[in-house]
């Protein structure tokens, strides 16, 4: 292609050409620059922002440096199914969601501008799924006690007496253009969510108050996901925030792959079973995938009866005895909560 300036749209139009050439796989700025022999690469990154407003192209969520490709191609990496390494050095297992994988439709919510909303109950896996979605992911863990400075920075005092502003994981974020999730976001006062909530519209961009009052604008990539456990204690999903989140994901634990971890069968019973009681209110609390994983450490140190007796003594003391008649009727034996038992005898004493 030739080089030298251009008029815009046959940059676009030089753009689009190239993108099509690679067969639907991405190309970063730099790359499409080379390709089209452009004046500059900001002259490219403009095109490529206008293209998007037209949607013509997305980017690809999860890719540092940031690519594009042209919108509906197919994903520039091969489909998500084998498991992926998460940051802790454990797999995560794509599980089936929409017309793809779990981890694929996330990184499009992404390149969409969507956000998501995933919800269900402790332990399903919804920050292991994030984890694997998003490389470049920046989370707060959020509690009653969450402030916005935890999502904006404060001063922090340094070892001559003298006071820095220490940017907090919002600000990385929106800079980068990395993805933000905000686990247990509904433990949060609403009033501190609502510094997000710019962040998240039209605007693109926040107001540091405690900071000069400096305003922090939305890098490209820039992307927010929030955890939801409905029903604990404290946890409030107000009007404002869910209408923050278009797309709203349950997360339920995955019995199929309790059994290729190798959980026993009989947990994975007693746990569909307990699920099935508190979908229809009887009771409160039904082991996850994190117990059952948590069962199968256990049986292979303890043994399964332990295992078992110990997953009866985790449960709410209020739905303890349910649990308990539940895995005694699956396995066909009392099984009390795992508790000390009488002295052992003393042993004799050596024979001199």
């Amino acid at each position: 292609m030739s080089t030298g300036p251009r008029h815009p749209g046959d940059l676009q139009r030089d753009i689009l050409a190239a993108l099509a050439d690679r067969d639907g796989r991405a190309a970063t700025v730099a790359e499409l620059h080379t390709d089209v022999g452009a004046t500059s690469a900001g002259a490219v990154l403009q095109s490529l922002k206008r293209l998007r407003q037209a949607g013509r192209v997305e980017t690809v969520a999860g890719r540092r440096p940031i690519r594009w490709r042209l919108t509906g191609a197919p994903p520039s990496a091969p489909a998500v199914a084998a498991p992926i390494l998460r940051p802790n050095g454990r797999l995560y297992h794509p599980r089936a969601l929409a017309d793809g994988s779990d981890v694929d439709v996330l990184a499009r919510m992404r390149s969409h501008g969507v956000p998501v909303l995933l919800y269900g109950p402790p332990g399903t896996g919804k920050t292991a799924l994030v984890e694997a979605a998003f490389p470049d992911l920046v989370t707060i863990a959020g509690d009653g006690d969450t402030a916005v400075a935890d999502f904006t920075g404060e001063y922090t005092q340094e070892p001559d007496g003298t006071y820095r502003f220490v940017h907090g994981p919002l600000v990385t974020a929106m800079r980068e253009g990395r993805v933000l999730f905000i686990d247990d976001a509904t433990l949060i006062a609403p009033s501190v969510l609502a510094v997000l909530y710019p962040a998240m519209d039209g605007r693109g961009e926040i107001t540091v108050k405690a900071h000069t009052g400096e305003t922090i604008k939305a890098a490209d990539g820039f992307y927010v996901i929030a955890g939801h456990n409905p029903g604990v204690a404290g946890a409030i999903l107000t009007e404002a925030l869910s209408s923050r989140f278009a797309v709203h994901i349950e997360v339920t634990s995955d019995w199929d792959l309790a059994e290729r971890l190798g959980v026993p069968q009989q947990a994975i019973t007693v746990a569909m079973n307990l699920a099935a009681n508190a979908a229809s209110g009887a009771i409160g609390w039904s082991p996850q995938l994190r117990e059952l994983l948590a069962v199968k450490k256990v049986t292979e140190t303890l043994g399964l009866d332990a295992a078992l007796a110990n997953l009866v003594a985790v449960a709410p003391a209020i739905d303890r005895p349910l649990v308990a008649e539940v895995v005694s009727r699956v396995t066909g034996r009392t099984i009390r909560p795992l508790a000390l038992g009488p002295q052992l005898p003393a042993a004799p004493p050596p024979v001199r």
